[in-house]
């Protein structure tokens, strides 16, 4: 197992930026920026042994501080929508920039997945280094009071942990200074026909999930938990995550419930059609969004890629979007007292 710090060039303002890359005993290799705590690269062995990069990227730093798609990055620091570019808690109204319309998505403003974090490299006894015997990486940020609107300093931690067994585990801590709202993901999009491979219509899609949160025009949700039988959001078995986009519903920007957060467990399993490599999800939020990347047009990614429509699929686990303009839904409130942890692990294996 080890961590190298990689040379990433600098931002525009010239700080130097950095790769992370851990690699283990199976030959699984992860890179991750500090530019936007963001993933880069996720190489995978195949049935031959050789290694397919299933996450897509950028190798340009420049690329991360203009991330119009939040490619590989953390969301804070509320992922997905709030209703009204604003929000009440303990009386006060909170204004955010509505971003989507009359909406704020991803935060709204000056988004964490575009900023400089922190970085540090952690071995197994827990002593910070800058090259291998290390194990683990540490970003952090510092949101202080007002930031993008949201209430109280907010001090973050995410840590990216490469198992021998295949597991990429991220976990996230904020230490919010008052009550605040906070809801972290990462937006990483996968492709575990390689990054480049085209569509991912294909690929196999398991979510254990037995009930979705309907939402209105602009993907706010409505309140209603409702059981996906008979619906296109019905992954309890797996099926082609493109088989059920016809008619009314072209592509998938939905939230599949999971239930009470807390206990991690099993949330999704995807399965590349064409190299057998299997991701499986598990993660301790109350749902999960599924986004097939309809809106992707991007040129010039990871060695000269071109991304196009469905050209990845991000799994995001979060708590509900606007989950607080619904008592139905886990509201995601945290304060100095109780602070914000959460854990999600992506595994890979073989067919």
């Amino acid at each position: 197992m080890s961590v190298h710090a990689l040379d990433f060039g600098t931002t525009r303002a010239g700080q130097p930026t950095h790769l992370y890359r851990l690699r283990n005993a199976a030959g699984m290799e992860v890179d991750v920026t500090d530019l936007g705590a963001s993933i880069v690269s996720v190489r995978v062995p195949d049935a031959e042994g050789e290694l397919v990069d299933v996450a897509l990227g950028f190798d340009d730093p420049a690329r991360y501080e203009s991330n119009t798609q939040a490619m590989g990055g953390i969301i804070g620091r509320f992922a997905n929508r709030i209703a009204g570019a604003t929000f009440e808690l303990d009386g006060r109204t909170f204004e955010l920039t509505a971003n989507d319309g009359p909406n704020t998505l991803h935060g709204g403003r000056d988004m964490w997945f575009e900023r400089l974090w922190d970085g540090a490299m952690v071995g197994r006894k827990g002593d910070r280094r800058r090259d291998s015997g290390a194990d683990t990486v540490i970003l952090g940020l510092f949101s202080p009071d007002g930031d993008q609107g949201f209430p109280g300093d907010l001090d973050v931690r995410v840590t990216y942990k490469l198992t021998d067994d295949n597991e990429l585990k991220i976990t996230y801590d904020a230490q919010p200074s008052v009550p605040t709202v906070v809801s972290l993901t990462n937006h990483a999009y996968w492709n575990l026909n390689g990054h480049d491979s085209g569509e991912v219509l294909g690929h196999l899609l398991h979510v254990a999930a037995e009930r979705y949160a309907p939402t209105n025009a602009r993907r706010i949700p409505d309140g209603r938990k409702v059981n996906v039988g008979g619906t296109p959001f019905d992954f309890r078995l797996p099926k082609a995550v493109g088989r059920d986009l016809t008619g009314r519903i072209t592509n998938y920007d939905h939230t599949l419930l999971l239930g009470p957060s807390g206990r991690v467990r099993h949330a999704a399993t995807l399965t590349g059609e064409k190299t057998g490599i299997v991701m499986d999800v598990f993660t301790d939020l109350p749902s999960i969004q599924v986004y097939t990347a309809q809106a992707l047009m991007l040129e010039g990614a990871k060695g000269g890629a071109a991304y196009r429509p469905y050209g990845g699929i991000a799994l995001e686990t979060q708590h509900v979007p606007d989950a607080m303009h619904h008592d139905s839904f886990e509201q995601p409130v945290f304060s100095p007292d109780r602070p914000f942890h959460s854990r999600t692990t992506y595994q890979f294996s073989l067919v």
